[in-house]
């Protein structure tokens, strides 16, 4: 990129998007569109319009301004019939361009000062000498020139739009011939234009059609490269080999389904089957399941690890925290039973362990005497080695980077058998059809939505303290309620104290337009960067377990009763002593972060209240409600925000209230956010891959470049006939990126 922009314009350009070549650049597209409108007579100009008009300028001034510091430019500029004002401040290095006699097109909304009307900061192109366009307003060059769409960049601090515009036209002039990824008889299916031609007209279009088609073509192209990827991928781990695990008549597994006192709903004997088949065959099992709040997927991942256990393999469950891993394996030492948990001798690895413990659990996976293994990222530490590692299965995927779980499968790879484990994946965020092809494209999904009966019903309700503060008593005096009956409390708050939020706190999900899309609004000025955001009101200090555990202490609905905190960093014994405490019913209150979002089973607990709601995403509140109402009693979800009525953060914690479905939560989710948090983290560890591309709006677009690109892959799995796909897979989809989407 040095050598077609030089040095210092490539380096603010890096410095401010990231951007290292010229691709980079011509893939930063235009934001949205503005219009310059129809040309406009200065007698008949309306305040608050967007026009545009054909004009000479009358005379320059500039003043001292009265009430700051700085000037005023003024220029007075006429059409012959009237006169108007345009005013710039700070900028009188602009009177040496808008000299006397000059004409030229300005464009900008009419605002009033003191009964004047004027243009502040307009947008301009100046007609030099002879130029045909100096011409009255019905000339025809002036009318192209005032509908052609003006590209709007995002921008940043550093460089305006107007800068990213002139970097991309250099580009665009300076660009050779470019390959198409998507093959011709593809792009004449579809009638898609050649990707050349797509760059030049969505930077410099003519027409609003020029625009729309090019998105288009470079939509199709963005997700066609992507898909390819996938599938390639996805091609590539069926050719490694896989130790086939069945199942014996009467053994293990068979043991286990005589002995459960509860029959399989359909989804899970569904969703068994499947997974069934997968480790049976000679290839590795690369499958994602994806389920509700409590549907029983820690069941179905248990009944694979028996079938593993039949060869004499082993499992390997990889949870993201001490709390939960130390609960997976209580519970699937009680859902065995002594004598096949006996046989299998599960065991915990985490990396808090007292040292002999640490040791004696990793003899015993070493030496293959523990067929099930549950534990934190210490399960791919360096020292620890499986014998036989048949199958990992990795709990709640988005809490883990994709380098974690490739380590983990990896070990399977050095075992006895010298071959890739299978691969069980577990959410319980449900995904959209459209992020699953997207972000898991190269993974076999399976969907558990059926719950299993006697799952008590639970009420959300928002609290609204922003127009309703005295509420928060009345929650309090809810949560005693309960308590009264012999329930027990969550209370969840996003930090531990004011200076700490808890890991994976949220990020804000402000909304962006999905399509970069504003055609309605004014041209701004040059050198102003319209993506910043307007200042919001002040608000109160996030909850946080200190204070909150403080405050309720002394609450006066909850004296004498038993409440303690909960958060990351506390260790691990203590986190695990007080679970265990709370699961017994020795503590009533138990004031948390997001600790506990996933997997935490206490029957007994009705109630969760969380704090400052609007802080976490809709699937982080859905999986914060799905801790309750998992005995005999009917939940109780109390979201309790701060935020406006209307506002984005309010809609979120809204829709969680208004329905308990998660797979109608998820796509409102991803209507909701933006389209870095839903793939950013999920597909690389970082920001979002995607330009154009909207998994949101896109899913036709998407499944159509998923079809063909399967045609494509399953015809050549090594693109030796089609070398631009190949280049461009290499060039999008480098080395780092190829790499953790291979360990998705």
């Amino acid at each position: 990129m040095t050598n077609a922009l030089g040095g210092r314009t490539a380096g603010a350009l890096k410095r401010a998007f990231g951007h290292e070549t010229v691709g980079d650049l011509l893939a930063h597209y235009p934001r949205r569109y503005a219009r310059r409108g129809e040309l406009t007579a200065l007698s008949e100009l309306a305040i608050g319009e967007s026009v545009t008009i054909v004009a000479e300028v009358l005379d320059v001034r500039e003043r001292t301004m009265r009430a700051r510091r700085g000037s005023i430019l003024e220029v007075r500029i006429s059409d012959g019939q009237g006169i108007l004002t345009l005013t710039f401040f700070n900028q009188a290095w602009r009177a040496k361009d808008l000299v006397t006699g000059v004409r030229g097109i300005f464009a900008g909304k009419v605002g009033d000062y003191r009964g004047n009307r004027q243009l502040a900061h307009p947008d301009y192109e100046l007609f030099e000498s002879g130029d045909d366009r100096a011409a009255e307003a019905g000339d025809a060059e002036a009318q192209r020139w005032a509908k052609q769409p003006i590209p709007i960049y995002p921008a940043s601090a550093s460089v305006a739009s107007w800068q990213v515009a002139k970097s991309v036209e250099v580009a665009l002039d300076t660009l050779p011939p470019l390959p198409d990824s998507v093959p011709e008889g593809i792009r004449g299916e579809l009638q898609l234009m050649p990707l050349r031609e797509a760059y030049e007209k969505v930077h410099r279009p003519e027409r609003d059609r020029d625009w729309k088609a090019a998105r288009e073509t470079l939509k199709f192209d963005e997700a066609f490269v992507l898909q390819s990827a996938l599938l390639q991928q996805r091609a590539e781990v069926r050719q490694s080999p896989a130790t086939s695990r069945t199942p014996k008549a009467g053994g293990l597994l068979d043991v286990f389904d005589r002995a459960l006192p509860f029959d399989l709903t359909g989804d899970q004997s569904l969703v068994g089957s499947e997974i069934a088949r997968d480790l049976e065959a000679d290839v590795p099992m690369n499958r994602l399941v994806q389920g509700e709040v409590g549907s029983g997927k820690t069941l179905v991942a248990l009944r694979a690890m028996l079938a593993v256990a039949e060869s004499g393999g082993q499992s390997a469950l990889l949870a993201p925290t001490e709390v939960l891993a130390s609960q997976h394996l209580r519970s699937i030492v009680q859902t065995l039973g002594p004598d096949l948990a006996a046989r299998l001798r599960p065991v915990l690895l985490t990396g808090q362990m007292p040292v002999a413990q640490r040791r004696k659990a990793m003899l015993a996976i070493v030496s293959g005497q523990a067929h099930i293994v549950v534990g934190t990222h210490a399960l791919i530490s360096d020292g620890v080695e499986f014998y036989d590692l048949g199958l990992v299965v990795v709990d709640e995927q988005h809490r883990f980077g994709v380098e974690q779980r490739e380590a983990l499968r990896q070990k399977g790879a050095a075992g006895t058998s010298r071959q890739s484990p299978h691969v069980l994946v577990l959410t319980a965020t449900p995904i959209p059809r459209t992020v699953a092809m997207t972000v898991f494209g190269d993974l076999d999904v399976s969907t558990i939505a059926e719950l299993p009966k006697g799952r008590q019903p639970i009420e959300s309700f928002v609290v609204p303290l922003v127009d309703r503060p005295g509420w928060i008593s009345r929650v309090w005096e809810r949560s005693a309620e309960e308590i009264a009956r012999g329930r027990q409390v969550f209370v969840v708050c996003p930090a531990i104290d004011r200076a700490t939020p808890e890991a994976g706190d949220p990020a804000d999900e402000s909304p962006t337009d999905p399509d970069g899309l504003d055609g309605g609004r004014p041209v701004e000025h040059a050198g102003v960067d319209d993506t910043a955001a307007p200042p919001t009101a002040p608000r109160p200090p996030i909850a946080s377990v200190e204070e909150v555990l403080a405050a309720l202490r002394v609450a006066p609905a909850l004296q004498g009763r038993r409440i303690e905190p909960l958060h990351g960093r506390m260790s691990s014994a203590e986190k695990d002593e007080t679970m265990q405490r709370f699961a017994r019913g020795e503590i009533d209150v138990l004031v948390a972060t997001t600790v506990i979002e996933v997997g935490v089973d206490v029957p007994n607990a009705s109630t969760m209240v969380v704090l400052d709601a609007e802080r976490f995403g809709v699937s982080q509140l859905h999986q914060l409600r799905g801790r309750v109402g998992r005995g005999g009693y009917a939940g109780l979800c109390l979201l309790v925000t701060h935020s406006e009525e209307g506002s984005l953060a309010r809609q979120r914690v809204e829709a969680v209230a208004s329905t308990a479905d998660g797979f109608e939560l998820a796509q409102i989710d991803l209507d909701l956010r933006r389209e870095g948090d839903v793939l950013g983290s999920v597909q690389s560890g970082g920001r979002s891959s995607l330009r154009l591309l909207r998994v949101a709006h896109d899913g036709d677009v998407i499944t159509l470049a998923r079809e063909h690109a399967a045609e494509v892959i399953e015809s050549d799995p090594s693109l030796a006939d089609h070398p631009a796909l190949a280049a461009a897979l290499a060039r999008r989809l480098d080395d780092a990126s190829r790499t953790a989407m291979s360990k998705n």
